[in-house]
Parts: structure tokens; sequence; C-alpha cells
């Protein structure tokens, strides 16, 4: 199953933006990232990436919980393999361009990273992780699967979530000894998730945090938007 969203203009074609979705699964709140993909001109996918294993189609949000046991059970072939599908199936519509970008939520960050190592399909053109990481040997960049990268890429991530904050010099550092076309961003005083904070904030409020994930997604959400024009070639 997938959510997909197409442009309402003047263009004759656009090309696609695949959303892979948190560890949370397929909500609401990823089916409006792909709404806002379509304001932007391009044809918006979102893959339920929990639904094969559910065994049947359904628009039902699971629980976050019991969509973070299914997503755990999703390896690597089959994160690419699903991307690639719905790639393929929103390309084949007649008004779609042969060309697609990727960008991917935590979960979705690091499968970002996955399909970009693992070629995609025919048509991919660049791909942005939030808060999310390539392969990794522990705390260890594996280094072969950088250089199988193809298509340029960001990452955007909040300074309080310092695991991933910790590996970006590394990953920087890799990423152009390599010379890969390659951004990253770790946004003072945001956290982990700071796009999806806009719409769950924490119970108990921190206002201070609160504005730092409200600066890190008015920056980073332009520059999403601008990365996957360039690339994909949307005037």
């Amino acid at each position: 199953m997938a959510w997909v969203v197409y442009p309402s203009s003047a263009r004759a074609k656009a090309p696609v933006v695949v959303v892979v979705h948190d560890i949370g699964g397929l909500s609401v709140w990823a089916r409006g990232v792909a709404d806002q993909l379509a304001a932007e001109g391009f044809i918006g996918v979102t893959p339920d990436m929990t639904s094969r294993l559910r065994g049947t189609p359904s628009s039902v949000e699971l629980p976050r919980d019991s969509a973070g046991k299914l997503m755990g059970m999703v390896n690597s072939g089959e994160r690419n393999r699903i991307i690639s599908a719905v790639a393929k199936y929103a390309m084949s519509r007649p008004n779609a361009e042969q060309r697609y970008g990727v960008v991917g939520y935590c979960w979705g960050g690091g499968t970002a990273f996955m399909h970009s190592v693992n070629g995609g399909t025919t048509g991919f053109s660049g791909a942005v992780a939030f808060y999310g990481l390539p392969y990794m040997d522990g705390p260890r960049l594996i280094g072969d699967s950088l250089a199988k990268i193809k298509v340029p890429m960001m990452l955007f991530n909040g300074s309080k979530d310092a695991r991933i904050g910790s590996a970006i010099p590394a990953l920087d550092s890799a990423m152009k000894q390599l010379g890969k076309t390659f951004t990253s961003t770790n946004y003072d005083g945001a956290t982990h998730g700071f796009m999806r904070s806009q719409d769950d904030p924490k119970a108990t409020r921190d206002l201070a945090e609160e504005a730092a994930n409200l600066t890190a997604t008015k920056d980073a959400w332009p520059r999403t938007v601008e990365f996957m024009k360039r690339n994909l070639g949307v005037r």
C-alpha cells in the first residue's frame, strides 16, 4: 500500500519523491509530507512499509509500538525493493517524469542511505536523510558501502541526538574523501525527530527546545525542496 499525491499544476509532467516514514509507520504526518511535496510540484508517494507483513490492505494507522515491532522485521533488502517498486509505479503514471528522489525520517533516514548504497532503480537522482545514518559497524562507518553511493545526498540532524551527531564528522570526512556530493547540518538545540515534533510535542513542554526544533524545520524543509527541485529538474 502507498499514499500517492499528484501536483495540481500546469506542468505536463512531474518527477517523483518517495517519502520513507519513521518507525511509527505510515502516519497521517508522513502522508502530510507527501502532500507538501505535491504542492511543490512533485508526485509525492509514501509506501506503508508494514503492509506486506500485515497481510491485508488497511488504511488504519497502527499504534506506534505495534508499527515498530513490524518495522523491525523489514530488512534492508525488503526496504529497497519497496522503494524501487513504488518509484517504478509512480514513474509509470502518464504525468510522471522518469526521475525520482527519496526523503526519509529516522528509520526512514537510514533507509534513504540504504537505498542510495544499493543503487535504487533507473531514474534515482538524489536522497535526503533526516536523523538517520548509513550502514554502521557499531560506532564505525562502513566505508565500502559509502563508496557505492552515486547520487547527491543531504543529512539533517538535531544536536540533542548525540548518537547521530557524533558520527557526522567522520561521515562528512569519508564522503568528501570519496568525492561524493554530500552536505550535513546538525542543528544546535534541536532534537531527534525535530520535524515531526512540530506536530507531536512532549507532554512536559520545553519552550527552548521547541524553538530550536522550529528553527531547524524552517531551515531544513526549504533546503530539502530546493535540493529535490535542483536534482530532479523542477523549475
